[in-house]
């Protein structure tokens, strides 16, 4: 059985350093190091239990221990990917132990994860990026009170689309990033890393427009200090306000109801490719520091010629 989730983990000193070190040396994102502490917290839990009170005594955490948390998780079905995330997130945690001499070894050191298998990304189509960004300037034109929502949602979804942006990235912008006269702007990616994204044409004027319909409603909100995306109670959005938005819009278009804003950015990457775009050019738009990340979408392309031709050629 996976192990529940220790309640005091996140009070053991061991564990509130690794975190420390994760947003401070390290310069992780938020999300990054929550993500850690949930798998530190069950990894507690698989030793000590769900009700432990720390400080807990790493020293005794041994390699039977490790494989004993893996087994838990492999045994349960949880899918390779997660096994070997929390295979890194133990071992990584280890190894800051190591260093600040807590523990002697690794017991997660020599264990390996199972082979994650290649899944290429699910997108959209052209004409259902067409359709689904419809949805939004129609909730505009029917619009009987207050517009912001209407003319934010246009603005979110082609940012989305037309920039490859990460939601965190999208949330985190600030209209001062934004270059109007350019039709560009400098994002903040992971590894804090900037990088340079386009505003296509309808999203440069979606952009336009909402700086100027909420900077007559008050100017401080389109101040360059302010976030450029807000809820309808005019504060910052959250990446679950962005999902809940889409799954709304995706509902009305007649479209899968469990795609999420990731996928326009798959969808962005897939287009750019068809169309003919270079893949290193592609790489640098969505923020990738491999190549090989980005090869990926190579295989959705060839796939997509693959269906193309099977369906069409009469010797198929």
């Amino acid at each position: 059985m996976v192990p529940r989730p220790n309640r005091f983990a996140a009070e053991d000193a061991r564990i509130a350093g690794f975190c420390g070190r994760l947003l401070g040396a390290d310069n992780a994102s938020r999300h990054t190091c929550d993500g850690y502490l949930g798998d530190l917290r069950q990894l507690a839990a698989s030793k000590w239990g769900e009700n432990a009170r720390p400080p807990f005594d790493w020293k005794t955490f041994s390699g039977n221990d490790a494989r004993i948390f893996v087994v838990s998780f492999t045994k349960a079905g949880a899918s390779a990917a997660t096994v070997r995330r929390k295979i890194a997130s133990a071992r990584a945690f280890f190894h800051h132990l190591q260093q600040n001499g807590a523990v002697v070894s690794n017991p997660f050191a020599a264990l390996r994860g199972p082979r994650k298998a290649k899944v290429l990304p699910k997108t959209l189509s052209a004409a259902e990026v067409r359709r689904f960004l419809k949805m939004p300037y129609n909730a505009l034109r029917e619009c009987r009170g207050d517009r912001y929502p209407a003319l934010r949602d246009i603005a979110v979804f082609e940012f989305l689309y037309s920039t490859g942006c990460r939601i965190s990235e999208l949330v985190a912008v600030k209209w001062g990033d934004v270059d109007f006269s350019r039709g560009c702007l400098i994002v903040k990616g992971k590894g804090d890393k900037d990088r340079l994204v386009i505003l296509g044409k309808m999203a440069l004027s979606a952009m336009k427009e909402l700086h100027g319909f909420i900077g007559s409603e008050n100017m401080l909100l389109s101040h360059d200090s302010a976030a450029a995306f807000l809820s309808d109670r005019r504060d910052r959005i959250s990446p679950r306000f962005v999902e809940r938005r889409m799954k709304r819009y995706l509902a009305e278009a007649g479209l899968p109801v469990d795609l999420s804003p990731h996928k326009l950015r798959h969808s962005f990457a897939t287009h750019l490719l068809d169309a003919g775009a270079d893949l290193r050019s592609v790489q640098e738009m969505l923020g990738h520091s491999s190549l090989s990340t980005t090869q990926i979408y190579t295989h959705v392309s060839v796939e997509r010629l693959k269906d193309a031709y099977f369906s069409s050629h009469p010797r198929a």
